[in-house]
Formats: structure tokens, C-alpha cells, sequence
């Protein structure tokens, strides 16, 4: 099988977030700190509060709709795809997606796939792309994904069980 998501996923999902929101709450507390370590802070303190908060809710809503709903791996098994997130496996064959949607323009570039029959992580499945040197091209693996789902739709399903 060929992995055809990003290995920066892991990342994206787990380690930016924490870099993010962590950095956020040392900016938050360091005012209210730093007198007690005898060192001085010139402004309020009170807007040390304001913007790194602003951020913080900036930061979830954003990272909510394009980090935190991104499966960890998409494997290419053939005539479907072996997706997986956390401990959670699912397959699902080519013939099932209905529509491809790929964004390379975000960051994490995006690949959603909507399915014709909910799995187990819904209708939508969204997985980073891989990332490639040529940043505002496509990528030359989501093109063929894209062809070969074509074609399995024209063919139809490849068994009548494919599913779980």
C-alpha cells in the first residue's frame, strides 16, 4: 500500500497546536510573572491578556476547520483507500467517492473526499496533502487519485461487499 497523505499530519494535528496555544498562555501569564522574579513590565498587563486571547480564539476556530478534522493517514490499497485516524481503520473503494476536493492554496494543503456512503468518519474524509517543492502546483498523486476515481465510478463498484 502507498501512503498518499502528508507525514506532516502528525504535526499539523498534534504538535503546532500545542506550540501555538502554549506560546499563547507563557505571553498571557508572563506579565503577572515577571514582577515576581523582579523584573518589570512596561504597558498594561491588560494587554497582555486581550491579544494573546484574541488569538487563541482566532487560533481554535481556524485550526478547527483546517487541522483538527484531518485524518492521520490515507493508504492506497488498489481499488480503495485504507484510511485511518488514531486507532480507527476504515476502507473505502474508489467507486464510493463521489467528488474529490483538493486545496492547495491552504496550509496544510487539504484533499476532501466526499463519499457516496458514509464510513465510519462520515461522509467527508479530509487528509493532509503531500507536500511538494512546486507549492502552487498540483500535486501529480492527487491528480492520478483523481483519475483513477474516475474511472472505478464509470466501472462501478469492484465487489458487492467492500465495506467494513
Amino acid at each position: 500500500m502507498r501512503r498518499i497523505s502528508s507525514r506532516t499530519t502528525f504535526f499539523y494535528k498534534r504538535i503546532f497546536p500545542v506550540i501555538w496555544f502554549g506560546l499563547l498562555v507563557v505571553f498571557m501569564v508572563a506579565p503577572f510573572i515577571a514582577p515576581m522574579i523582579g523584573g518589570s513590565v512596561s504597558g498594561s498587563p491588560l494587554a497582555f491578556l486581550v491579544v494573546p486571547a484574541i488569538m487563541i480564539v482566532v487560533g481554535y476556530i481556524i485550526m478547527k476547520k483546517l487541522v483538527f478534522d484531518l485524518v492521520d493517514e490515507v493508504l492506497d490499497a488498489g481499488d480503495m483507500l485504507v484510511i485511518r485516524n488514531g486507532h480507527l481503520e476504515d476502507r473505502v473503494a474508489l467507486s464510493d467517492i463521489m467528488n474529490v476536493s483538493y486545496s492547495p492554496f491552504v496550509n496544510p494543503p487539504r484533499v476532501t473526499l466526499l463519499l457516496r456512503n458514509p464510513s465510519m468518519f462520515g461522509d467527508r474524509v479530509s487528509f493532509c496533502a503531500p507536500v511538494s517543492f512546486m507549492r502552487f502546483s498540483t500535486s501529480p498523486i492527487i491528480d492520478e487519485l483523481i483519475t483513477r476515481i474516475d474511472a472505478a465510478r464509470r466501472v462501478g463498484p469492484a465487489h458487492p461487499g467492500h465495506r467494513r
